[in-house]
């Protein structure tokens, strides 16, 4: 009985890793590759030589382009895999309509925790008059009677 217990804890002792397993999410190294951009000096094709394709792209007046990099760990023994944050970096950059790098903001992890946001919530009201509740009524409506024939009731 003593040998089959043995066997089971090497067992579970061997698949277990006492090195600090790091997953790496997004853009790697973009704090050392940030500082090599330039603001009205870079351009579109700069920084997407220098960084990549950017994780989230929006275009509003100026294109802005977000790159993410977080790196979490989570091997401690005592811990039971809860993942701990080793770095979580946003890089937001707007580029112009020329192609221009206009502005630059880095945030860290240490910046995010300073951010600060609104607590109040917003009201949602839907009135029997406004649009999207006829919306979704004449929807229902043709859900539950695709021909039409119980609307027919002279």
């Amino acid at each position: 009985m003593k040998k089959i217990f043995y066997i089971i804890v090497i067992f579970f002792l061997s698949n277990c890793s006492f090195n600090e397993i790091v997953q790496h999410h997004g853009v790697h190294n973009l704090e050392k590759k940030q500082t090599k951009l330039k603001v009205n000096f870079s351009n579109k094709n700069d920084v997407i030589n220098l960084i990549g394709p950017p994780s989230t792209k929006s275009s509003f007046d100026n294109d802005i382009y977000i790159y993410i990099e977080k790196k979490t760990s989570g091997s401690k023994l005592v811990k039971l895999g809860q993942k701990k944050l080793l770095t979580n970096n946003v890089l937001v950059l707007e580029i112009d309509s020329k192609g221009m790098l206009m502005s630059k903001k880095f945030y860290n992890k240490d910046d995010m925790m300073k951010i600060k946001f609104d607590d109040e919530i917003t009201q949602q009201e839907y009135s029997k008059q406004s649009f999207v509740y006829n919306f979704l009524y004449s929807l229902r409506q043709r859900i539950n009677d695709p021909l039409g024939k119980k609307r027919i009731k002279d």
